[in-house]
Order: structure tokens, then sequence, then C-alpha cells
């Protein structure tokens, strides 16, 4: 599809900034990028649409403007729907300086419609007058009879078998018999560790081919992907081009879910701030609560995550993904960069618990160098609920605390640190912390040094020297250094999680580190 007919796409709205003389470029695939460095995930030739929260300078829009034309990026749409205003001057010229075209989404259309126009367009330009195949894809497309219709019309066009599955294994829609859930399991495993899509995959029933479909993050670990029955590779011309248009439709799709989803979070953020504020009443979150779909006598699960290294965007779609089983009605939101979770309680929350790990463990081979905490708790009214979030924050810091890539944690399993101490009288918890932390603290007050900052920020990002030092704009070996003094002045080792774990409880009673 050329760039400039898409900058002419009917209703879209789209203005061409810069690279006027580009217009001829040819692209086939749009991709949304919510990392501050998208690059492993893009193979060139390709249209990025990108919000603006995080470029707010010259030297943020530059660096990320550099790496999209090195991957060989066609052009970059910025939308201002998260800043307001205009797109702003410096990125202007970033992408000028490097000849990168830039075009501006208008704060009346969504990402998704603009995919949506893109994924159609090219199916369209695929759908010469012989292939009817094509056709009736985009037809199940734009019948608006959703996923099952569609992966229903590919699989009888393919004569394949053919099933959606997310990045731990869900099954999410299919044709004919599904996969065993041992074997969508395998599945996932290839579909996160393979270098390249497509990737045929052997089994005692013949093979499959995995292809991507949809990532709301450009992560496979909040991606779907199409499963079909057979060795794409081996298939004729215009049948193997059928299998690899099936599976960005599938996107769509997925696109549409998205939207309702983010629509029906809504509610999450402002609902999560007044929990989290403590001046609502029982009365008004009880309101709320029903409002939204709450049982008026059920339990709420609160759920806290973080990924690190991979930012709050990633973390909501992933928190999504890992509830997409849970029954409704479930809301995630992010508030001051924490994300969280809300929703109506089963019968037993370690049943709950044990199922999030399974998906956990299922993502975690994609998770590289970022690290997924999920602590869980549970309220059991709304006069409960800043505690129940309260609780599956520090069940989440805990859980970062522990070895691993991926943890996950509930209130009830940490009665033996943060509950049971809570219910310790204060002056006891007072001495503990003194206990631990009394020499930092006396050290910190003859010396005028920044050791307990350097440790919060330590246990902050799970032990990690890259992170702290780059938050504490510290070269690595001073964090070293203060991080060896620490040892020395409290006897605790911070590579062993037992004491970080002492040193957390310590900081939460000496100084305030989220215990309130």
């Amino acid at each position: 599809m050329r760039l400039g007919a898409l900058l002419d796409t009917p209703g879209l709205g789209l203005t061409l900034l810069t690279g006027a003389d580009s217009l001829e470029r040819e692209f086939e695939r749009v991709f949304q990028a919510t990392l501050q460095d998208p690059t492993r995930y893009l193979n060139g030739g390709e249209i990025v649409l990108c919000g603006l929260r995080w470029l707010p300078g010259p030297t943020e829009a530059e660096e990320f403007v550099g790496m999209l034309a090195a991957a060989g990026v066609i052009a970059l749409g910025a939308g201002t729907a998260e800043v307001g205003g205009p797109v702003p001057g410096h990125l202007v010229q970033a992408c000028r300086s490097v000849g990168l075209p830039l075009f501006e989404v208008p704060v009346s259309v969504s990402f998704a419609t603009v995919t949506e126009r893109v994924i159609l367009g090219l199916a369209a330009e695929r759908s010469a007058p012989a292939h009817d195949s094509h056709r009736r894809l985009v037809a199940a497309v734009t019948g608006g009879e959703g996923l099952s219709a569609l992966v229903a019309a590919g699989a009888a066009e393919l004569d394949a078998g053919c099933w959606v599955l997310s990045a731990t294994g869900r099954l999410i829609a299919g044709s004919g018999s599904p996969p065993s859930a041992a074997r969508r399991a395998t599945l996932a495993r290839r579909f996160l560790r393979a270098e390249r899509l497509p990737l045929t995959v052997p089994g005692d029933d013949g093979p499959v081919t995995l292809l991507a479909a949809a990532s709301r993050s450009g992560h496979r670990v909040a991606s779907w992907f199409l499963v079909a029955g057979g060795d794409v590779g081996r298939w004729a011309p215009e049948r193997r081009e059928l299998a690899l248009e099936l599976a960005p439709l599938i996107g769509l799709e997925r696109s549409r879910v998205d939207e309702a989803k983010r629509i029906e979070n809504r509610a999450a953020e402002p609902l999560l701030r007044l929990v989290l504020s403590a001046d609502a009443s029982a009365v008004e979150l009880s309101s709320r609560l029903a409002a939204l779909g709450f049982p008026a006598s059920a339990q709420v699960v609160t759920l806290s995550a973080e990924v690190s290294g991979g930012g709050p965007g990633l973390t909501q779609v992933l928190v999504e993904e890992l509830l997409a089983a849970v029954p409704p009605p479930t809301l995630v939101g992010t508030v001051d960069g924490d994300t969280y979770a809300l929703f109506p309680a089963p019968d037993r929350l370690g049943r709950l618990a044990d199922g999030l790990r399974e998906s956990v463990r299922a993502v975690e081979p994609a998770l590289g160098a970022a690290r997924l905490s999920v602590g869980l708790s549970r309220a059991p009214d709304a006069a409960g609920l800043r505690a129940g979030v309260q609780e599956a924050r520090h069940a989440r810091t805990l859980a970062a605390l522990a070895p691993g890539r991926a943890t996950v944690l509930a209130g009830d399993e940490v009665a033996s640190h943060v509950l049971l101490l809570a219910a310790v009288p204060a002056d006891l918890r007072s001495s503990f912390g003194e206990k631990v932390l009394g020499p930092v603290l006396a050290y910190d007050a003859a010396h005028g040094s920044e050791l307990m900052a350097t440790l919060k920020a330590f246990l902050e990002h799970s032990g990690s020297w890259t992170q702290t030092s780059g938050a504490l704009h510290l070269h690595v070996n001073t964090l070293r250094y203060r991080i060896s003094r620490i040892s020395e002045l409290t006897g605790r080792d911070l590579g062993r999680f037992a004491d970080r774990v002492d040193l957390y409880l310590a900081g939460c009673f000496t100084q305030d580190w989220g215990w309130s």
C-alpha cells in the first residue's frame, strides 16, 4: 500500500507534517508502538503509530526517530490524544533531519481505526478478480460477525484447521477439535521463543504453522497468534498467501476487542484513584461497584502488577490478558504508573493464584530482561477496598524480590511477613526497623550520604544494577560501593531473598516505604 493512498483515505483526516517527497513509498504492515525501543519487533517497511506521552523533549524524540529510521520504517504516525495540542516542533524536526515522513493522527481517530483501514486496504489490493477467497475473508471481517466467523471462513478457504491462541496458550477461537491444553502450552512456548515467524512445528497429528496475528504493545507476551494445520511453507503460493492474509485480519478483530476493553476500563482509573485517596465512604464505593456490575455481596479481588523495564502500557495489556479467562466484570487501570485490577472474588483465592502462576510461567520466556511481579489480595467489602489494594501492592513488592523473572504472590501467602508484622504493636515494629537499618540511618546522618535512598531504589528495581544506576544517575561502580557499604553496616546480603525482605520491611517501618 502506498503512503500517499493511506494519507488520502477518506474519514481518517491524516495530516502530513514532513516527507512530501515520499508519498510513493510502499508498506505492508502497521505497528502500534508502546515501547520506547520497539526495534526488535520491526522488520522494516512498516508504518509505526505512537502516542507522545513518552516523547516529551528533543532528546527523547531524536533517539526514538533515529531508531525507527535505522530499522527501515516507512513513516511515523503521531497521535496527540494523550498529550493534547499539536505534534511538537522538535518531533517534526527530528523526522525531517533523518528523512522519516511524519503525519498526525487526529484526536477523533483511534489507532485501531487506522490499523483497520490499512489491513482492509492491503487485503483489497491483493484481491484480484480471480481471488474470490480473499474477498470472502474480507467480507467475513466487514460483516461484523466477529472472530469466530472469520476463523471459520479462513479454515474453510484454506481447507485446514485454524485456531487462534494467546501467548499464554488460551484458546480464543477455532474450527474443529482444538489442540489439547498441553499442546497449546507447547505451541505458545514455541511462539514466544521463535526468532522468526511463520514457524512450522511438528506434532503427532502432523505439523502446524504459527503465524503472528496481533499485539497491542508490540511485545509477544501480549500477542495472539494463528495456528494453521499443516506446513504453510509447502502450500501452493495462492493458498500460502491466503494464510498470510488471514493472520492480520485476525489482528483487526483483536483491535476491535481491545477497543471495547479500553472503553470498559475507562471507569477503572477514577475508581482506583478514589479507593487510593481514602476520601470515599463505603457507601459511595459500594454504589460505584454496583454500577459497574459487581454483585452486591461479592468480595473483590485486588491485583497489583508491574513489568519492570516494560512500562505501564505493557503491564496493563499483560494484566488484561492474564485475566481474560476471569468472569466479568474485570477492571484494569493504571494510576501514577502503577497498574491495578479489580474483579469479583472466586470461592478460592489460592486457586486463582495458581491459575495466574501457570499463565505467568507460560509468558516468562518472552520477558527477556524485564521482570513481572503480581500481588493479589481480597477485600471483604467496599470498606476494605483500600486495605486490599495496599496489601496487593505489598505482595507485588515482595514478589519482585523473589528469584526468577516472574512471580505471583497472594496476600495470605505473605502473612508471616507483612500482615503478621502489621499486627505487631507499633513500638515493636519501630524496634525491628531500628535494629535492621539503624546503622545505615546513623551513617547517612553523620556523613550526609544517600545510602537509604540507594537501598530503596535498589529494592524497587528488584536488585537490577543497570536499572538502579540509571534511575539514580550513578555509575554502576558507585552503586556497587554503596550497596557493599549497606551490607557491611546491616550484616545483610542483598543477593539473598530473605535479607532483601528484611531490609524492605525495615524500610517500611522506619521510612514509610509504601507501608501506610
